[in-house]
């Protein structure tokens, strides 16, 4: 054994992880629920922790745990720490290694997350890709609760960010679509706005807010959609079987209109262009998912902003 580590060998695996999961929910009641310990322990393994690092780790502010900045640091090489020796711990089973769960939000599932999935299954044939999909308040909750390891899609709202990082991808707008023989085409959007039936993203969409923004911005506050969605095969029936005109992410109609089934009606508001990237929990663990993060900013680099 090496006298001179810089760590006391008393600190165990069982304290870095209790550490890790307490710095990720921000408190102890939770992380003693989901362990199946008493609070009480919980707190002596963290106070046992903090006495072998001879450091503390949190700052108590009523219930919430933040961390002090010995506690950041920390926390950083132990996230590296324990992804390598669960990294080591499936290069030793035979056959599969475990699934990684991705939550899938629309803006993502036509191109961008497909060559993602695809490059990382011929890197990593053994480690199963389980993608659930749903509106953003649905899979927030899921990643929360620890269903899914990664949520690709749009920023979350800084509400929502509390115990999450945000690893940005590349922009992509909300634009305004329509059939592509639609006879205003070539009108100004916001005229063809006031006479057309429209659909809007749902109320919890991330994009709604920016849209409702715009319409505002053009003297239509308050308007009354006659639709809401952002699914492709609703929406998309709906435009080419009407007149309607859709506010939706380019990335989830980009075939049809690389297909020229429908086209984009010219909005000229730059604001409704929005951050893509990957949600996760800051201490997560999961089989491959370091490496699902690498192919994904390399595909992201290698589109160039076309997804």
């Amino acid at each position: 054994m090496n006298n001179h580590s810089a760590m006391h060998p008393g600190v165990k695996l069982r304290h870095i992880r209790a550490f890790l999961d307490i710095a990720a929910e921000g408190g102890l009641s939770a992380v003693a629920r989901a362990q199946g310990i008493t609070q009480p322990a919980l707190s002596r393994t963290l106070a046992e922790l903090e006495s072998l690092l001879g450091q503390p780790m949190f700052l108590r502010q009523g219930r919430r745990l933040l961390l002090t900045e010995a506690g950041a640091v920390f926390r950083r090489h132990a996230i590296a720490a324990i992804q390598s020796l669960e990294a080591g711990a499936a290069a030793l089973r035979p056959g599969g290694s475990g699934t990684l769960r991705i939550g899938v939000l629309p803006s993502v599932a036509t191109r961008f997350l497909p060559q993602v999935m695809l490059r990382f299954r011929e890197l990593h044939p053994q480690i199963l890709l389980a993608a659930e999909t749903g509106p953003h308040f649905h899979l927030m909750r899921l990643l929360r609760d620890g269903h899914v390891d990664v949520m690709v899609g749009r920023l979350p709202g800084a509400s929502e960010m509390a115990g999450l990082s945000f690893d940005h991808l590349y922009e992509d707008e909300v634009i305004l679509v329509a059939r592509a023989d639609h006879p205003l085409r070539e009108h100004p959007a916001p005229q063809a706005l006031a006479v057309c039936p429209v659909i809007l993203p749902p109320a919890t969409a991330l994009i709604r807010p920016a849209v409702n923004d715009y319409l505002a911005a053009n003297g239509l506050a308050g308007m009354r959609p006659a639709f809401e969605t952002v699914s492709l095969a609703l929406g998309r029936g709906i435009c080419l079987g009407s007149d309607a005109l859709w506010f939706i992410s380019r990335g989830v109609i980009l075939h049809e209109l690389e297909r020229a089934e429908m086209t984009q009606l010219p909005t000229g508001a730059r604001f409704l262009s929005g951050a893509v990237g990957m949600t996760r929990r800051q201490a997560v663990t999961a089989p491959g998912l370091s490496e699902f993060e690498d192919i994904a900013r390399e595909v992201a680099r290698n589109l160039g902003g076309a997804k």
